[in-house]
């Protein structure tokens, strides 16, 4: 009886390691269309398929390395990505993610407070699709303001590095609620400042001993699938309303994410 569990246990493990690559591949296309890089998304499947809460924030901040850093390259070229605009956020939110990574909060201190500011946001988004290539024009040529930007990155970062996310989330609605830029641009600036908040914040987790799962390569490739399909989504086919209601659907996972975790 023994040696019968001994053969199945890898097989059940296959196919669970096939599912999650199936789910971050649709994650990775997903989130990547609107600059994002799908950690709030990988943390969730990671969560419903059952995966250990010490391999969740080490990997998520891989994958969302690699989906960030084809983001970044796509929507560079694409001519997205104003690196006057994301100073203030990157400047700030780089060492605050670093600090944050290094610590364990539990979830039950901000996971509420967070959905509900998500949800929010999702709600706007949702809201503003009708008039977005309006506001689109009206945001052209802007520029952020320093003193805010520094501000926000330093608490973005902070919310990243304690949530094991890159930040994105929180970014993009903000950007598009003060109309500092349209939505496309918007989308670069937060590939840009996600990949940043990743690295940084990977840096400062690494600092205590992590995990990772066997399956991670056949993850990477995945995402990496993904990230392509979703940035020629974001870039080419979508249009910027149909991006709007795509980053309103990406909120709501994440939204949802930190509730049922």
């Amino acid at each position: 009886m023994r040696r019968e569990c001994a053969r199945v246990e890898p097989q059940i493990l296959s196919e669970v390691a096939l599912l999650a690559a199936g789910l971050f591949l649709l994650v990775a296309a997903l989130y990547s269309s609107v600059g994002h890089a799908g950690a709030s998304g990988y943390l969730a499947v990671m969560v419903l398929l059952g995966f250990g809460q010490a391999e969740q924030r080490p990997t998520a901040l891989v994958l969302n390395l690699l989906v960030g850093a084809i983001g970044l390259a796509r929507f560079w070229r694409g001519g997205h990505v104003r690196w006057r605009n994301i100073l203030p956020f990157v400047l700030a939110s780089a060492p605050a993610a670093y600090l944050a990574a290094q610590v364990s909060l539990p979830k039950e201190r901000y996971a509420t407070l967070l959905a509900i500011v998500l949800l929010v946001a999702a709600v706007g988004v949702f809201r503003s699709a009708t008039r977005a290539e309006h506001d689109d024009a009206d945001a052209v040529d802007r520029r952020v303001p320093w003193s805010i930007g520094l501000i926000a990155g330093a608490c973005i970062g902070t919310l990243s590095g304690l949530t094991g996310t890159g930040g994105a989330i929180f970014l993009t609605p903000l950007l598009l609620f003060a109309r500092w830029m349209p939505t496309r641009d918007a989308s670069g600036t937060s590939v840009a400042f996600v990949w940043i908040n990743s690295l940084t914040a990977l840096a400062g987790l690494m600092q205590t001993q992590q995990t990772f799962p066997q399956a991670l390569p056949l993850w990477l490739a995945a995402v990496a699938l993904g990230a392509l399909i979703g940035t020629q989504l974001g870039l080419r086919w979508l249009p910027v309303r149909g991006l709007r209601y795509a980053l309103g659907a990406v909120l709501l996972i994440a939204a949802a994410k930190l509730v049922l975790a």
